[in-house]
């Protein structure tokens, strides 16, 4: 029994060493874990809560690092398959100095790809509290996003409470208008939507905070938008009318921005699960992204409870 369930590709990363070496001219790399959604996970057990990870993988070396290093992160497999007719998902990552790091992805025909939505009648959802969902994986393939839609479906006919990352991702997507409109439909089943301000200029039009969670905020189920606007921190709607802005911390050294968005979301999501106000959320949400972005992986940067305590004293700042 988790308190957490997600869905999504893990990916493992071959991350260059070489320092903003090209993807075609670095010949150093180590491996790494990533994945968006199983970056959320391992960041929300690592905060002491239980997480659920459906995905699959195949039966072959990368499947089976996959499994046993998610293992490590006591992070639930229960719900990860294997398939022996096609390969794991993977991805070669840049290092940089600054900026985002180029990447390049070998997903096509994974096995993730190939989840069907026959494994979603087996996930228990006994004692599940939140349901973290992305729009990374309805991307990956139209078996996918069968798989991922009869898994919302499930979730909004329990009214489990669900929080809904757009994670753009266009080169997954067979074209951007297939992307926009799917991902603003999906956006309508969560509670709580949480896109980047430059999503929202691509998924809707703007770049305006309160004009891209007025937008979302006309979601059937949709109850909190929160938009994410970089070192500024976080801007908050309801549909009750609440709005404010949470600041973020200021980090003198950024060394990789992957993991942020993820850092902020398990940060919201984890508060929540502690009966935290919506504000304390919105702030831890901000100081796991600000501890993501000063490492070089993609999860490496997620706190421990008493890491998160610590980082809170160094600012001076109080959660509550």
């Amino acid at each position: 029994m988790s308190e957490v369930i997600t869905i999504g590709e893990p990916v493992p990363t071959f991350a260059s060493t070489e320092p903003d070496a090209s993807l075609v001219d670095a010949l150093e790399f180590h491996k790494i874990l990533g994945g968006a959604e199983l970056n959320v996970a391992i960041g929300v057990q690592r905060l002491g809560h239980s997480v659920e990870y459906i995905s699959q993988v195949g039966d072959e070396p990368l499947g089976e690092y996959v499994i046993k290093t998610i293992k490590a992160h006591k992070v639930g497999t229960t719900y990860i398959s294997e398939d022996p007719d096609h390969w794991t998902g993977h991805q070669l990552k840049q290092l940089v100095t600054k900026g985002d790091p180029a990447t390049f992805n070998y997903r096509k025909n994974s096995a993730a790809s190939h989840l069907t939505k026959d494994v979603i009648e087996k996930v228990s959802l006994d004692g599940v509290k939140i349901a973290h969902m992305s729009g990374i994986f309805p991307a990956i393939s139209a078996t996918a996003e069968e798989t991922f839609r009869t898994l919302l479906k499930r979730l909004v006919d329990q009214n489990i409470l669900i929080t809904f990352d757009p994670n753009l991702r266009p080169s997954l997507w067979s074209s951007q208008e297939k992307m926009i409109a799917t991902i603003n439909e999906l956006a309508g089943s969560a509670d709580i939507v949480m896109p980047g301000v430059g999503e929202g200029e691509i998924l809707m039009g703007s770049t305006d905070p309160e004009t891209i969670a007025d937008f979302y905020l006309k979601g059937a189920r949709t109850q909190v938008v929160i938009v994410k606007v970089g070192p500024a921190g976080a801007y908050v709607k309801t549909k009750a009318g609440e709005s404010f802005t949470v600041a973020g911390f200021k980090v003198d050294h950024v060394v990789d921005t992957v993991g942020a968005g993820d850092g902020f979301a398990l940060g919201v999501i984890t508060a929540l699960l502690e009966d935290k106000p919506l504000k304390s959320a919105i702030c831890r949400g901000n100081a796991v992204g600000a501890l993501q972005v000063q490492t070089a992986g993609d999860n490496d940067g997620y706190p421990t409870p008493t890491e998160l305590a610590a980082f809170y004293e160094r600012e001076g700042v109080s959660e509550d």
